[in-house]
């Protein structure tokens, strides 16, 4: 298969995760016979420094003519701690979001047996834990409107969501849950907000069209409990954009560590797949982030293009990582490997994954990995 790729490194370790996954893409290549051509094009704060704008034209028509996106991360330090700022890295991003359309956004949370002792959860609260967030990408709070009286002292932002919104979100939701266990959550706060009323009201509407699929109810304060407690009730969960938001980044301790989670952005015509965690500044140039959400996003991508056997290929090797403990020092606090060492394991395993697994253990104890 041949795909175009656009690559969009962004702001702090944004480039180093990134490349990464590029590698275990290039390996796919390798193994499998395919060709995937990359173009790389700036945004967020890099974006601003050098062009004046978080999202230059000449990067949205990239993503417009590529057959996916890959993204890095975004952020810089010096737009969040200036609220005089005329523009902000992450506008970009939620720009982005809206002109190509991506209304879904898809997060798997899953629990790795090898990592359990990572967690801050107790091993049986998160063992077997495997469920999906739908989170609703382009509508709600953070694309309302938008307000500040003149003498800076009253804001407004206003959540609306449409029909529309809701339910061409819900429908992925409802036959991703029919695929999966049969569950799906709807966390909304109904009890207060008009805007999830409505959510209940279409989301109800459209159970009727699934009758595989046991629907429940949760306020978004008791899903959050709920998460931490006992995460291995939920299959899918489907929500707003500002609840997704939050929950989805309290999920990422369920697996030790939020350099584990990838994501994807669905649109009718576009996708674009990038790992959760934000742009982490204070790592920026030290090869020490943890590339696997980014790999995983890659797995991702590949999946999108019913390029199965290779997403569950680069899954393999990402297992194998974790069990023989080549990650990065969120994961382990002694261990000697760097971003690229562990996303250079990954990528060889890619290419070596029919042949017997054996590692040199005492080259890990030095921080080098030797395929035997």
């Amino acid at each position: 298969m041949k795909l175009n790729l656009a690559l969009l490194p962004g702001d702090g370790v944004g480039p180093e995760v990134l490349s990464q996954a590029v590698k275990c893409l290039q390996a796919v290549e390798e193994t499998f016979n395919h060709q995937f051509i990359y173009r790389e094009a700036p945004i967020g704060a890099y974006a601003i420094d050098k062009y004046g704008t978080s999202l230059p034209e000449k990067t949205l028509d990239l993503c417009k003519t590529s057959d996916a996106i890959l993204f890095g991360a975004i952020g810089d330090p010096k737009y969040d701690n200036n609220p005089e700022a005329k523009t902000r890295p992450e506008e970009g991003l939620l720009e982005l979001r809206k002109s190509l359309g991506l209304f879904a956004n898809i997060r798997p949370v899953k629990a790795f047996s090898s990592l359990s002792e990572k967690s801050p959860l107790k091993k049986e609260i998160i063992e077997n834990v495997d469920f999906i967030i739908y989170r609703e990408l382009t509508g709600g709070i953070y694309f309302g409107e938008k307000k500040t009286n003149e003498d800076g002292t009253i804001a407004s932002d206003l959540c609306e969501y449409s029909e529309k919104e809701i339910s061409r979100v819900a429908h992925l939701a409802f036959k991703a849950a029919k695929n999966r266990d049969g569950k799906l959550t709807l966390v909304d706060k109904a009890n207060v907000l008009e805007s999830s009323r409505l959510w209940r009201k279409v989301v109800s509407k459209i159970a009727e069209s699934y009758p595989e699929v046991k629907l429940d109810y949760l306020f978004v304060d008791n899903a959050a409990m709920q998460l931490i407690l006992n995460p291995r009730q939920f299959d899918v969960i489907l929500t707003e954009n500002m609840f997704g938001d939050i929950l989805s980044d309290e999920a990422s301790v369920i697996g030790g560590s939020i350099g584990l989670l990838a994501s994807a952005s669905i649109g009718e015509e576009n996708a674009l797949f990038e790992p959760i965690h934000g742009s982490y500044p204070q790592a920026k140039g030290m090869d020490i982030a943890n590339p696997v959400a980014s790999i995983l996003s890659a797995a991702m991508l590949l999946e999108h293009h019913s390029l199965f056997e290779e997403a569950m290929a680069v899954r393999e090797a990402v297992d194998k990582a974790l069990k023989k403990g080549v990650v990065t020092t969120d994961l382990n606090e002694k261990s000697q490997y760097g971003t690229n060492q562990v996303g250079d394991f990954i990528a060889d395993n890619i290419v070596d994954s029919d042949e017997p697994f054996t590692m040199n253990d005492e080259n890990i104890d030095l921080g080098k990995s030797t395929i035997i």
